[in-house]
């Protein structure tokens, strides 16, 4: 079984309206203390309870998420990927917003071992970008994607946001042109979230799209993606053949990850756990995992319904002991035959339509 690695960096310039991730606006690096903390958290799992029997695995996968991650420096990234040690053919992935970036410091991310880069575009367009909260503009985005070509970066993956306050499909294209066109090989593209706890969840946006439109700005999208040759492998994820997320893939197929930072998760033997979201304690250590239950069959259904490739039923009775019952199994040829889900033998995919309301079919699958 495969092994991942997140590492969070919780520092940012400004945070976005939108977002609910753990992080703190106001930075402009990120402090050593803080990659001594990462080390001590490391360590600290090598020798609990927690550590898989044999002991630590050099990671398969490695990916530097936020926050903002470009906002350590090329020789910080060195020395943390020199630490974890990451097997020799390991997907490292770097988090980068636009205007935290340039040929220097991309060439110095290069060097220091990162192969993935992940930007942060959201929309080609700058009124979109301001009402978002976002402090660069499509201008940076564009000449980031080039930057990071310039590099040495092959495997590019950029971010749309979707659904945006007086959104349009022509603000779509406009976004998928700047991304594919500058020579990226996987998008994300996901539906903008009203989160509570956000800027955007205490005031929202005018302008914002019914749930209708909303939907049907992600059909258009995820055709679209299509006709320019990024193939969809999980409801917000395509690529071009050979360049899907590895790192993600991990979680989505229930395989053993770590993550290390303030409100980082983790799954590793079956157990999940989380350090609590305290950029102060993980600081001032040694961090303590908090236990978060088990990873059970019903998590394994929803996240492989997540993905293109779907739920085998034969492998969920192996890995779990469960099988659908009678009522189960008609309400899925009942999806079939709506269109929101296709079987295949054994094999159960949510269509695009059906991704959309996956919620609302897990529910009732998982009643």
């Amino acid at each position: 079984m495969s092994f991942g690695l997140y590492i969070h960096i919780p520092y940012c310039l400004s945070k976005c309206r939108y977002c609910d991730f753990y992080s703190l606006g106001g930075s402009r690096q990120v402090p050593d203390a803080y990659l001594d903390a990462l080390i001590r958290a490391w360590n600290n799992f090598a020798v609990s309870d927690l550590c898989p029997a044999g002991g630590m695995p050099r990671p398969d996968t490695l990916y530097f998420g936020g926050g903002t991650p470009s906002l350590l420096s090329p020789a910080q990234v060195e020395r943390l990927i020199s630490f974890f040690s990451p097997a020799g053919d390991a997907e490292i992935t770097l988090e980068a917003n636009p205007e935290t970036v340039n040929e220097d410091s991309l060439r110095g991310f290069r060097g220091a071992g990162v192969n993935r880069l992940s930007l942060g575009v959201q929309t080609a367009r700058d009124d979109s970008l301001a009402r978002l909260g976002r402090p660069h503009t499509a201008a940076q985005a564009r000449s980031a994607l080039r930057a990071a070509r310039a590099a040495g970066f092959e495997n590019i993956s950029g971010d749309i946001m979707l659904a945006l306050p007086k959104y349009t499909r022509a603000e779509f294209d406009e976004t998928l042109e700047l991304i594919a066109g500058e020579g990226a090989s996987h998008i994300s593209a996901y539906l903008l979230k009203i989160e509570p706890g956000t800027a955007f969840g205490r005031r929202p946006p005018e302008g914002l799209p019914d749930e209708d439109t909303a939907a049907d700005l992600y059909l258009y999208a995820v055709e679209r993606l299509a006709q320019e040759g990024f193939a969809q492998y999980e409801i917000s994820n395509f690529a071009r053949p050979g360049f899907e997320g590895k790192h993600n893939l991990l979680y989505w197929n229930c395989e053993d990850y770590l993550g290390l930072g303030p409100a980082a998760h983790s799954c590793v033997g079956n157990r999940r756990f989380f350090f609590p979201g305290d950029l102060h304690n993980f600081l001032a250590g040694p961090p303590h995992p908090i236990p978060d239950g088990e990873c059970t069959a019903e998590d394994h259904i929803l996240l492989q319904l997540r993905l293109a490739s779907g739920l085998d039923l034969g492998e969920l009775n192996t890995r779990y002991g469960v099988r659908f019952n009678q009522k189960q199994m008609h309400f899925l040829q009942r999806c079939q035959q709506a269109g929101y889900a296709q079987i295949d033998g054994d094999v159960v995919r949510l269509t695009p339509a059906g991704l959309i309301i996956q919620h609302s079919i897990l529910c009732e699958l998982l009643a």
